[in-house]
């Protein structure tokens, strides 16, 4: 249904030149899906960015040889702050806007949207849906967005998928060859709209540094991106998109009109959807606050925030509220089970955190190659609305995840109004202007080279000159 283009990369394949055109049953199924997966990935953005995004789109749509396909295309720019960029039958593709913000020139927005235009053309998802007779692409968006995490396919089976990535990080995968067929098929429509083909390579580049820094700074793994887990990294590809483009026609960058096109893009978290700061997420809009244990790393979500780290993985989220927390921790817990297996708490607690009224509970599960205990802590924030950390540890660790449980609590409306949006804001580099000075302007409290550097495409040697347009992100006052 979907990929993560940031984390794909594959061997050989055969390059259709053409493809057939888009089938009425394609489009049915992906217009059933498209407000679902919008829905999923924060909404479809409007306005100057997404009207931009949605022109290259189109145009680079053109160059692969599907009848009306500039017609029959839809292209959208989604509110979400991880990197990613997918597709769906019926010429629907999407791009984050997080993974927009870290391009650097027009012709690597073509080489995205190209890779995604690819596997429609190719028809990957109903290939691959054939090849291993899953269900049905509204079937599994369902799953994604239903915020099941355990399902149908048991705990054991969602431990060795990695227990709760976060609902936007569930994305159908594509083969090794045909992760590379959409690169190549993406080039080539680079090359005939005369862009410089080499952006595929440099795009791929990008990912793969900020993959790195994000996984410094969360002080986790950086080999396997968390957008991405089953696929390849996509420092991988570098080298592979880059030999496929030598020699190829094509020179045109388009950096200053990209740029120009998304100067003043949202950037990072949307406050709608809550933020991260460090080890703290807040959520202006709904009122409350919770920390995650030193040593994990969160990933925002539109429906959910999940913490990973060694220790355990957890997830907070929300479920049916009928003004009983016991019933709703014992149904998130049946949930958790799925159909596999009937899963219930050994008992139920009920507490008082940080004058929230809470309830909790735990089940110690065998999953076949180790024993793990699952939690659910419930809190209700009004008469109307509660929300839960689902956690899972090796059995008897899971106290790791009790300060954060212990730390979930309302916030006062001035730290709301604190709570200010990031965006991308487009400079000229003045005389005397260096990465240094710049980077001091980052809206960040450490790493603003690092972040500096891999935001504007720039190794660590390399400089800047006057008169050049540069990115960085400001406070969106």
């Amino acid at each position: 249904m979907s990929l993560a283009l940031t984390g794909c990369m594959g061997g050989g394949g055969s390059i259709p030149s053409a493809s057939a055109p888009i089938t009425q049953t394609e489009s049915q199924q992906g217009a059933e899906a498209h407000p679902k997966l919008l829905a999923e990935f924060g909404g479809r953005m409007t306005g100057v960015h997404a009207d931009y995004v949605e022109r290259v789109g189109k145009n680079i749509a053109v160059q692969s040889g599907l009848g009306n396909a500039r017609e029959d295309f839809t292209v959208s720019l989604v509110n979400s702050s991880v990197n990613n960029a997918f597709a769906i039958p019926g010429g629907y593709i999407y791009t984050t806007r997080q993974l927009v913000g870290l391009m650097n020139n027009e012709a690597e927005l073509a080489a995205v949207l190209g890779h995604e235009v690819g596997h429609v053309a190719a028809r990957h998802s109903q290939r691959r849906q054939q090849a291993a007779q899953r269900n049905s692409i509204l079937g599994v968006l369902g799953a994604i967005a239903s915020g099941v995490l355990l399902g149908d396919s048991g705990i054991g089976d969602t431990l060795s998928r990695g227990f709760l990535q976060g609902s936007q990080l569930l994305t159908l995968r594509f083969s090794r060859s045909q992760e590379l067929e959409a690169d190549e098929l993406g080039i080539r429509y680079l090359t005939n709209a005369g862009y410089d083909p080499q952006a595929m390579s440099t795009v791929l580049r990008s990912l793969a540094l900020q993959n790195s820094l994000d996984a410094q700074l969360q002080g986790r793994n950086a080999t396997i991106p968390e957008w991405a887990s089953t696929h390849p990294d996509p420092a991988s590809r570098v080298s592979t998109a880059s030999q496929k483009a030598r020699g190829l026609s094509g020179t045109v960058t388009n950096r200053d009109t990209f740029l120009s096109g998304i100067d003043g893009l949202l950037y990072g978290d949307d406050p709608a959807q809550g933020v991260i700061e460090g080890q703290r997420f807040i959520h202006p809009e709904l009122g409350f606050s919770f920390t995650s244990p030193n040593g994990f790393y969160m990933v925002n979500g539109t429906r959910a925030v999940s913490i990973n780290g060694d220790g355990g993985q957890a997830q907070l989220t929300i479920a049916r509220y009928d003004g009983n927390l016991e019933t709703y921790v014992r149904s998130v817990f049946s949930a958790l089970g799925g159909n596999q297996q009937q899963l219930t708490p050994s008992s139920l607690q009920r507490t008082t955190v940080n004058g929230l009224p809470a309830v909790y509970g735990t089940a110690r599960v065998n999953t076949g190659q180790r024993t793990v205990d699952v939690a659910v802590f419930a809190y209700e924030l009004a008469p109307d609305r509660a929300y839960h950390f689902q956690a899972i540890t090796p059995s008897g660790r899971m106290s790791t995840f009790t300060p954060m449980f212990n730390s979930m609590r309302r916030i006062t409306s001035a730290e709301a109004s604190a709570v200010i949006p990031r965006r991308i804001d487009v400079v000229t580099v003045g005389r005397g202007d260096t990465v240094a000075t710049l980077a001091r302007r980052m809206a960040y409290d450490r790493a603003q080279v690092e972040r500096f550097r891999v935001l504007n495409g720039l190794g660590a040697n390399d400089t800047l000159q006057a008169g050049q347009k540069v990115k960085i992100v400001v406070r969106a006052r």
